[in-house]
């Protein structure tokens, strides 16, 4: 006789008796969703790996520790076997049968009266793809078409048309460090819903070029500011477009709170009562000099990092760095928006201690393929970045740590 297909079902388990038997990696892997499903969960077992013994010492499970007994399955809506005991998960089974209860056996899948569909969750959807020919059950191909339609719904590139979600107001997106693959799956989706985007020079700009032809695209550096200054002028586009009742991207490089000016938007939209909702950013800080290949900090080497904006000298009287602390610091000092400022920069770490032989490199347009990577020390740091013509945006590292990994000896 031909096998039918299964039967697909959302089971609501909130405060309902489930009996799990056996405590190894499959109910370690399968658990977590029943306890968040907010099932009454009774765990069967002699023994269990130690992240479901945790389960148990919190409460999210009542653990009895011996092997399964007939009865077991008393009250059960539902039941996962997952014991390596032949006999009990026969046994069990057979119980199940005679009650009834819905029964998944990750011993022998075809004798089972369920399957757990491989699932995947995005914005409150649930993707359950179950492979129902045996011929071709296989567990990976079941989780690869999963993990194609999660990462489409995450990413906005499997959104309908006419169900096309979109929330009023701005989002404060942080782009990451250039790489468009180094957004976040949040970022990327609020992209995708957008009606507006008002980017950064410094943002990922090939991300730019997937938005359909309706949304519209506004450089932040071309922005007419007349008698306001260019961050007045931009706030002032955010309000204007939100209150239009448009879904606002303000698509930024970096971090919108690591030397991004976020939080100045923020407070002009709080001001305005506009909603906002901020998505961190992967920062340049960290990424960049682990794209070349430094780690900011490495054992018996760097115990600490200190990130630091060079956009104003040392001797400048806006500076808000203490200069003479952190040539004290024996860790790793990453410096943002200072090229132009580390001949300067240097001098001053120097004259208030720190050694000239001290190893830095400077990182240009990291994680993009315009990559590049020049080192110099604290003495040289000046001469070098002028003679490599070293611009903009890059990321300038100073420390130990810079000798650690392919360009390194340590």
């Amino acid at each position: 006789m031909a096998e039918h297909p299964a039967y697909p079902v959302g089971l609501r388990l909130t405060g309902r008796r489930v009996v799990v038997l056996g405590g190894g990696q499959v109910a370690q892997r399968r658990l977590p969703a029943l306890i968040a499903a907010g099932a009454d969960i009774r765990l069967v077992s002699p023994e269990a790996t130690p992240s479901v013994e945790a389960m148990a010492d919190t409460g999210e499970i009542a653990w009895e520790r011996r092997p399964y007994t007939e009865g077991d399955l008393a009250g059960a809506w539902y039941v996962l076997i997952a014991t390596s005991d032949a006999e009990a998960a026969e046994a069990a089974s057979a119980e199940a049968e005679r009650h009834r209860v819905w029964c998944v056996r990750s011993d022998d899948a075809d004798r089972a009266t369920a399957w757990t569909p491989a699932t995947g969750h995005s914005e409150g959807v649930t993707v359950a793809v179950l492979t129902t020919d045996a011929r071709h059950r296989d567990p990976r191909h079941t989780a690869a078409i999963r993990d194609a339609v999660v990462e489409g719904l995450r990413d906005g590139t499997l959104v309908a048309p006419h169900r096309r979600t979109r929330t009023a107001g701005v989002a404060l997106v942080g782009g990451g460090p250039g790489d468009p693959d180094l957004i976040t799956v949040r970022g990327r989706r609020l992209l995708a819903e957008a009606d507006v985007v008002i980017a950064d020079r410094l943002g990922p700009r090939d991300l730019l070029a997937e938005l359909p032809p309706h949304v519209e695209v506004i450089d932040a550096a071309k922005i007419p500011y007349g008698r306001f200054m260019a961050q007045e002028a931009i706030n002032n586009a955010l309000i204007e477009h939100a209150k239009q009742g448009k879904a606002v991207v303000r698509l930024k490089g970096g971090d919108p709170f690591v030397f991004g000016r976020g939080m100045e938007e923020a407070q002009a939209l709080a001001e305005a009562g506009i909603a906002c909702t901020v998505v961190p950013g992967i920062s340049s800080s960290v990424s960049v000099p682990g794209a070349a290949g430094i780690p900011v900090t490495h054992r018996g080497v760097a115990h600490e990092f200190t990130v630091v904006s060079g956009h104003v000298a040392p001797d400048d009287e806006r500076s808000l760095v203490d200069w003479p602390s952190l040539a004290k610091l024996t860790g790793t000092l990453v410096i943002l928006m200072g090229v132009d400022k580390i001949g300067k920069i240097a001098e001053a770490l120097v004259a208030h201690g720190k050694s000239p032989d001290t190893p830095v490199a400077l990182v240009q347009e990291g994680t993009t393929a315009a990559q590049r990577r020049v080192d110099a020390t604290l003495a040289t740091v000046g001469e070098v970045a002028v003679a490599q013509e070293v611009r903009p945006p890059a990321v300038i590292v100073v420390g130990e740590v810079v000798a650690v990994g392919p360009h390194g000896t340590v």
